[in-house]
């Protein structure tokens, strides 16, 4: 992503720590929930004060152009965001350009992660994957 951005002249910011520990300890009890009672609100706080922080009066998410995302909870936790920090939130339903998204991608040799990038959705993805596999034997 970010030899894209650069090569597209995008201006991009990552925050590389994972926080795996404290992800961990604050979603163990309620796994099937994370994303909406942790994860979502978590990430975006990060967003919506570095956006604060640093002058941006927009912010959105990447995450609005999965299908496999809980659309709705996402939203909401961005508006909440947005109403307590005064910045404002962008919303666009990107789930229509999805697969153009995957074959542009595609096109320019991307990495395509298929999971959200935490380590339970990691094992979801390959659970299912074994499951397939079986099933074809």
């Amino acid at each position: 992503m970010k030899d894209y951005c650069a090569k597209v002249e995008v201006e991009s910011v990552f925050i590389e720590d994972y926080g795996l520990d404290e992800f961990c300890k604050n979603v163990v009890s309620d796994i099937p929930n994370r994303c909406v009672n942790y994860c979502y609100r978590k990430r975006l706080t990060e967003c919506v004060r570095y956006a604060a922080k640093n002058g941006y009066d927009t912010f959105t998410t990447t995450l609005l152009v999965s299908p496999y995302q809980k659309h709705e909870e996402l939203v909401k936790v961005c508006e909440e965001l947005a109403a307590l920090s005064g910045v404002k939130f962008l919303y666009r339903d990107f789930r229509v350009g999805f697969r153009e998204g995957q074959t542009k991608a595609r096109e320019l040799g991307l990495y395509m992660q298929k999971y959200c990038g935490c380590i339970f959705s990691e094992e979801d993805r390959y659970r299912k994957q074994i499951e397939r596999d079986k099933n074809m034997i």
